[in-house]
């Protein structure tokens, strides 16, 4: 099993954690690569962890209807204990109700005693309450949680209004119950008039914050968030409000009372290229989440998932480009007006690759290069920028051409880097799916189809930079 998860059978999204007695209960919807044996529609699956590195694969949790039942598709919803019973409440999806007056997304729910064994309500719907102006088809991904403050269940939604710019409508619903069995609608928690709609809400508090966790519909699928000090708010953007990068959708978060992880997915491509459209679904990536002293969140490697690899990958330094010094883990070169390049040996198609970068002022560029080819034609590679505050995922392909249309791969991040203060840079690789981690603060997620093997190396554009505690690992 990889270590950034995925189903043999189908791809996973919507990853919805549940923390319960020391295991990280991760139910997620699953679509299978073909409708044969399957029929269509999309269920929920389970699994169970605790270090975010091995999996226990319970099964399906709770399945998807018939065409023409409402939950064909059984989409995003939260998992709560509550009355000594476990819910689940999902959203019930049947898109061919679409404009009929019979609402393509409602609220359902499921319980259980076990965790395991899962029974639907028939006898509970929750539709969009209209008249307090929601759209009839725009109600979904239901998230709970306990308002000690108010004394009851508060449930967040993925919902619109009824009025206003098409693009602009979309809002945080709201709805109340003081048992978990009923509930009635009130009107939005968060309705900003900024984008469409605002996918899998998530809400969680950490001192003096609450915080509000969404993606984005129509944006790619990033996962961003929102900060304030009540419930009331006003919900306050950071200076960066993403977790991750354009390519990690739905994030949800989940804790154990001393550590908070986010849990999202990187998506894959059609026909598996580093130019095919975006899909829906795919691989599992779990960051931890780190609170700062101005209330901002950033995100680093898990520690058990960095631990697993403890396995060193000899490394075979061989000069390319420029002068090199080399000491056991320690590379470091002095390119003030030119391109310095050397290479590492053969990545393994799963590694955790780890270095911590000085660079000089006025250093243009410095970096990793990933799975080049022997020429050192072909490779992508994780650029950092100082003047520019950012990190870069991009590749370079002999494809390219002035005369024919060959669109860039190119994932960044905003991230400060000074000169002379060390940058520790993680990168997660597992086959086709790639994690940088920088500074221990910023994540960046993305897909390296098109090259399967290849070199690792280090290189610097004008200026001078030494790589201490170069390593690269496998489990």
């Amino acid at each position: 099993m990889t270590v950034l998860y995925r189903p043999d059978d189908g791809v996973a999204g919507d990853f919805i954690p549940f923390f319960w007695e020391g295991d990280y209960h991760l139910f997620y919807i699953k679509e299978y690569g073909a409708e044969t044996g399957h029929g269509p529609g999309r269920p929920w699956f389970h699994l169970v962890t605790r270090d975010f590195v091995n999996f226990e694969d319970w099964g399906e949790a709770v399945t998807h209807g018939a065409p023409d039942e409402q939950d064909v598709d059984v989409g995003t919803g939260s998992v709560i204990a509550g009355n000594g019973i476990f819910y689940i409440y999902y959203t019930g999806i049947n898109p061919s109700f679409a404009g009929s007056g019979r609402a393509a997304q409602v609220v359902m729910r499921a319980t259980s005693t076990d965790l395991r064994s899962w029974q639907k309500d028939p006898s509970f719907m929750f539709a969009a309450p209209t008249e307090l102006g929601y759209e009839l088809d725009d109600w979904r991904d239901p998230f709970i949680f306990w308002n000690e403050a108010a004394g009851e269940y508060w449930m967040l939604m993925t919902a619109r209004k009824d009025s206003g710019p098409v693009r602009n409508r979309g809002c945080i619903g709201l709805a109340v119950s003081s048992d978990l069995v009923t509930w009635e609608g009130r009107p939005p928690l968060w309705a900003p008039d900024e984008v469409w709609a605002h996918p899998c809400p998530d809400l969680f508090r950490d001192g003096d914050w609450w915080y509000l966790v969404y993606s984005v519909s129509r944006e790619w699928i990033a996962t961003h968030y929102r900060m304030a000090r009540s419930l009331a708010g006003p919900w306050l953007s950071a200076d960066d409000d993403m977790f991750d990068g354009l390519a990690y959708g739905a994030g949800k978060t989940a804790g154990d009372g001393s550590r908070r992880y986010l849990f999202g997915w990187l998506p894959t491509r059609e026909g598996e290229t580093d130019d095919g459209e975006w899909l829906w679904g795919g691989n599992l990536v779990v960051h931890e989440v780190v609170g700062q002293q101005d209330g901002s969140l950033t995100v680093r490697i898990p520690e058990t998932v960095a631990r697993a690899f403890v396995n060193p990958t000899p490394l075979a330094p061989q000069q390319a480009l420029g002068s090199w010094e080399v000491q056991g883990a320690r590379a470091q070169t002095a390119a003030v007006d030119r391109y310095a390049l050397m290479t590492l040996g053969e990545m393994p198609s799963e590694c955790l690759i780890e270095a911590t970068v000085t660079f000089a002022p006025g250093t243009t560029n410095f970096g990793l290069m990933l799975r080049a080819s022997d020429d050192l034609e072909s490779y992508y590679q994780v650029r950092l920028e100082p003047a520019r505050s950012r990190v870069v995922l991009d590749r370079w392909s002999p494809r390219f051409s002035v005369t024919t249309t060959n669109p860039p791969l190119m994932f960044e991040r905003r991230v400060v880097l000074e000169p002379d203060r060390p940058v520790k840079v993680q990168l997660l690789v597992d086959g086709t799916a790639l994690v940088v981690y920088v500074d221990e603060r910023v994540a960046l997620s993305g897909r390296i189809y098109d090259r399967r093997e290849g070199r690792l190396g280090l290189f610097v554009t004008e200026g001078e930079a030494r790589f201490d505690g170069v390593r690269m690992a496998t489990r």
